[in-house]
């Protein structure tokens, strides 16, 4: 049984491996990785040997940590990285390859659908009567979608949301608000089986799950890279940010609003926090828009997410999708019945 981890940034690592009466009978490590001294690849895979084929991927890393001796170099890899491999030459763990992702362009509705949704799609999938599916959001009015832990009164000014005739919404997963209006920002949802992120940390599989659209981002003339945790940033500053959420039911949410052309005078009326930290931005002058995707590319937000999903297409199996009559039912109660409520939006007062 073999499989293989590409560490985002870094190389390939691969694993061989038989298994006999529950436990690891032989294993044998490779990749374009380096190594120093060569000898270590011979305790690493002596490490695996024995262990039980149910060890997770973070098990197996710390017992080839716990016996490599000091002054061992692991270059482009870690045990962690070895770790994963393993498991997904055991089953236990899948890679991109392993799956085919729906992939559903942008379908215009209520903002606060896309947020029920989320939750549905990602149950869906854990249930296992969806595919993995990346998808990507429209919206056709004005909403704040809040973290799942922030502070209501502390990052939202009721009046200023009043005045601008903004709702709030909080969301399942945290991070930060989202300031969204018609058109002016992209955001996708990426709804897949927690064995694609089996052994990753919630940091590495930031990450992983987003090396995607580095290669998307670089398509349309943005060089980009990942800030940990959770931003994605090009050479002229943040224009993303991503939020996850992992169900003990077997699946994970992982979504990301990238700036496309944000009225920052308007934010700022609406996000108390946002004018912390944007305050030494400039952005409180008049007319200050938050632009780097409509600036940094010169193409029309449709044309961008077009070529994105172009993008994910040629390195990933994919099948046009859709969203089914019971799914949308489902976020339509789901919106009403929490989503909507003020026991939901306020319940981090």
């Amino acid at each position: 049984m073999r499989g293989e981890y590409k560490v985002p940034g870094g190389k390939l690592v691969a694993a061989e491996v038989e298994v006999a009466d529950g436990r690891i009978a032989s294993a044998f490590v490779q990749g374009d990785f380096f190594l120093e001294p060569d000898e270590a690849l011979e305790d690493i895979n002596a490490t695996l040997v024995g262990l039980p084929e149910t060890t997770s991927a973070t098990g197996l890393g710390d017992a080839i940590e716990a016996v490599l001796p000091e002054g061992v170099e692991m270059i482009g890899f870690t045990p962690a990285a070895v770790g994963i491999a393993v498991r997904r030459a055991l089953g236990h763990a899948t890679s991109w390859a392993d799956h085919t992702f729906d992939l559903i362009g942008p379908v215009t509705m209520d903002p606060a659908m896309h947020v029920a949704l989320d939750e549905v799609l990602t149950k869906e999938v854990a249930a296992g009567r969806r595919g993995p599916t990346l998808r990507f959001w429209d919206w056709d009015s004005a909403l704040v979608v809040m973290g799942s832990f922030q502070s209501y009164v502390n990052e939202i000014d009721q009046e200023g949301a009043d005045r601008h005739g903004i709702r709030v919404v909080r969301r399942i997963s945290g991070g930060g608000a989202m300031f969204m209006e018609p058109g002016n920002c992209i955001t996708y949802s990426l709804h897949a089986p927690t064995s694609l992120v089996e052994g990753l940390s919630f940091e590495q599989s930031y990450a992983f799950l987003d090396d995607w659209v580095m290669t998307a981002l670089a398509d349309v003339g943005i060089k980009a890279r990942y800030v940990p945790l959770n931003d994605i940033a090009s050479e002229k500053g943040k224009i993303a940010g991503a939020a996850q959420k992992r169900f003990a039911s077997g699946a994970v949410l992982h979504h990301v609003t990238m700036a496309y052309d944000i009225d920052a005078d308007k934010m700022l009326d609406v996000l108390r926090i946002g004018r912390e930290k944007m305050s030494d931005k400039g952005t409180k002058s008049s007319n200050k828009r938050v632009d780097p995707m409509r600036s940094q590319t010169g193409l029309p937000r449709d044309e961008i997410i077009a070529r994105f999903m172009a993008s994910f297409a040629a390195t990933h199996a994919t099948r046009p999708g859709s969203y089914t009559d019971a799914e949308l039912e489902a976020a339509r109660e789901l919106m009403e019945t929490k989503f909507l409520t003020e026991a939901w939006t306020h319940r981090v007062p």
